[in-house]
């Protein structure tokens, strides 16, 4: 008797204390809402009860909201359901400098807000930054647009060290979690990698993305890929299809609408490696062939080509193009690329139709804006790229379908280096076995790739970075190692990242890389030296060690990769970007010495690639080098290494 006293006792306290107040609020909602109802407009009271009202049902929406965390809607004062759409990280241009954003996409309005640091057991809330209402929104063409504010764009080199950190923290990680060290080291490890993500994240997007408020003011977003782009731009402008009304929110609104996003939000984490767990799935190391047959579905014919981007290191990047297709509904490009993935986990494949009006030029980064007909996504998915065999498949986009094949050949794989059965061509063949049969110090076929670059293609966007088309890329392969009479013509006619594509193929078919299997060791812990002065004469001494065919190419290449860089502000290709790109195939483990150093494939990125770049880095940094003094100061020293 006594425990079901106890029982209703506890039971009338929680009435009393909880369900009580709920249900006043609940009753005198429904009493202001009448009240509202029969009070003249022009009454003094009526500003002061739409007030009550209003606050009352924000009470009671967080309330239901509470309850139910799920939801994706939050209640408007006029009773009315504010849906959220979509939301994402961001990086806006505030005030000449970039940050980091939490954007919310809802039925009626676009809200950027900011996450607030809090104390250790508190709730995590933002803070809104600003606000447009959809009906107020839109987006200024590219000839209208204003100039962006300056914001200093972030040093290649520094991006790619960022990247080289995040992976030597990676690696660091899993030997202590293999070695079971203490959590704390492994705490402290993370923490260092989410700082170097983070920057990182915040300093890669290029991409200009500026929404305008019809009241005035302007917002710049950077993002690192134009199928993000599209994709914001798509559902703001099919949600403002709607019969949708101008609007301002009171402080009150506003800060419960701003409440509702830490419940309401989908993208719950910084997309940044960092933030996995330990089960997901690493992404894929290595290369990616993929083919872009054919496209079919445009309502009429169009000048047509498509662009490939993976996702790396968080963000996602453009790392392809077909050639354009001129005048067609039924393009067939039927082109080849080898795409280089570092831990990628998503292959997006972008069509697009070509602008040649210069009049529409972004005025955010000068480059004409061609227009997105579809685009479209998939996972690469280990177990279906990891075979020999090529895998065909195809992409709906807006009515448009792409057909498009694919293979992976991880890093391990790519490592061999097979030397050629016939020693007549010059593909897998010795360099110096080339040289010596050519009478040249320099092989025939850097001599005119390097000559038909700097003619035609030293100021071309991403030289050397954006992949050439692979089909193109064996047919010069083909001609030289066959010694053809017609290679200056095909040259002259072929595209030119083909030709830059043929010369990195050329390097990384050699038997053994340019910089030799036997000098590798060497060069690794030459670019470790800390003393500037011991650093220079191990590195000089290292290539007065090289081969001549060798040494002589080698310098030769440098000498153009400096020309190249010169272009820089027209071309975007840095001394470091083109390290990075020429690095790993100048400058390799041999087989024997991968097989003993490296248990993964995320370790040959961060303990291999990152000194290859270094390496590179240094001597292109150097001021010039000469052959002939090189060999002059052999005299002093001692070639054996």
């Amino acid at each position: 008797m006594e425990i079901l006293l106890i029982i209703r006792f506890c039971c009338n306290c929680t009435y009393a204390l909880l369900y009580k107040p709920i249900d006043r609020v609940t009753r005198s909602t429904l009493v202001l809402h009448d009240l509202l109802k029969h009070t003249p407009v022009d009454h003094p009271d009526y500003p002061l009860l739409q007030d009550a009202l209003r606050i009352s049902q924000n009470f009671l929406s967080s309330i239901n909201e509470d309850i139910d965390p799920r939801r994706t809607a939050v209640t408007t004062p006029k009773g009315e359901t504010r849906q959220l759409v979509k939301d994402g990280f961001l990086v806006e241009v505030s005030e000449s400098s970039r940050k980091l954003r939490h954007v919310f996409l809802f039925t009626d309005v676009l809200l950027c807000a900011k996450l607030k640091k809090t104390s250790a057991g508190k709730h995590q809330q933002y803070d809104c930054k600003w606000y447009i209402p959809l009906a107020d929104l839109v987006f200024p063409s590219p000839e209208e647009s204003e100039a962006s504010p300056q914001v200093h764009p972030f040093p290649d080199h520094e991006l790619e060290d960022m990247k080289m950190k995040i992976s030597a923290l990676k690696s660091e990680i899993q030997k202590e979690k293999a070695n079971k060290g203490q959590s704390r080291a492994i705490e402290r490890l993370k923490k260092k990698m989410f700082e170097n993500e983070f920057l990182l994240l915040l300093n890669s997007p290029t991409i200009p993305f500026r929404i305008h408020n019809r009241n005035g003011k302007s917002y710049l977003f950077l993002l690192s890929s134009d199928y993000e782009r599209s994709e914001w731009r798509e559902a703001i402008q099919k949600l403002q299809k709607k019969d949708l009304q101008a609007f301002v929110l009171s402080s009150v609104e506003l800060q419960v609408l701003t409440g509702s996003c830490f419940k309401l939000r989908t993208v719950h984490n910084i997309p940044v490696t960092s933030n996995k767990d330990d089960d997901e799935s690493p992404g894929l190391y290595g290369f990616l062939h993929v083919i872009v047959h054919s496209a079919k579905g445009f309502k009429q014919s169009a000048n047509l080509y498509c662009t490939l981007e993976v996702d790396s290191f968080g963000y996602f990047v453009s790392k392809a193009k077909t050639r354009v297709f001129r005048d067609t509904a039924e393009p067939k490009w039927d082109e080849e690329f080898e795409i280089e993935l570092e831990g990628s986990q998503s292959l997006r494949i972008l069509c697009y139709e070509k602008c040649y009006d210069k009049t529409k030029v972004n005025k955010d980064n000068n480059e004409i804006v061609d227009k997105i007909m579809g685009k479209g996504q998939i996972q690469l998915d280990p177990q279906t790229v990891e075979t020999k065999n090529w895998h065909t498949d195809v992409i709906e986009m807006n009515g448009i379908k792409v057909e498009f094949s694919m293979k992976f050949t991880s890093r391990d794989m790519s490592l061999k280096r097979t030397p050629s059965k016939k020693q007549t061509g010059v593909f897998g063949v010795k360099i110096s076995v080339v040289t010596k049969r050519e009478r040249s110090k320099v092989p025939y076929i850097v001599r005119q790739c390097v000559e038909e670059v700097e003619k035609r293609g030293i100021e071309e966007v991403g030289i050397y970075r954006i992949s050439g088309v692979a089909t193109d890329i064996q047919a010069l392969k083909a001609v030289f190692d066959a010694n053809n009479k017609d290679i200056l013509l095909m040259l002259s006619d072929m595209d030119i990242n083909a030709i830059a594509g043929t010369l990195k193929l050329y390097f990384r078919e050699l038997p053994e890389p340019l910089l030799t299997d036997r000098l590798y060791p060497a060069f690794m812990e030459g670019i470790a030296l800390s003393d500037p002065a011991a650093k220079e004469s191990c590195m000089m001494h290292l290539l007065r060690s090289l081969p001549d065919p060798n040494l002589i190419t080698f310098l030769f290449l440098l000498e153009h990769l400096k020309r190249v860089a010169e272009k820089e502000p027209i071309n975007k290709m840095s001394l470091h970007n083109l390290a990075t790109v020429f690095g790993p195939t100048l400058l390799r483990p041999s087989e024997v010495e991968s097989k003993a150093h490296v248990t993964s494939a995320a370790d040959i990125w961060s303990h291999d690639v990152m000194a290859q770049v270094q390496v590179l880095l240094y001597y292109l940094q150097h001021p010039p080098i000469s052959f002939a003094e090189l060999k002059r100061n052999t005299l002093y020293f001692s070639t054996d290494v």
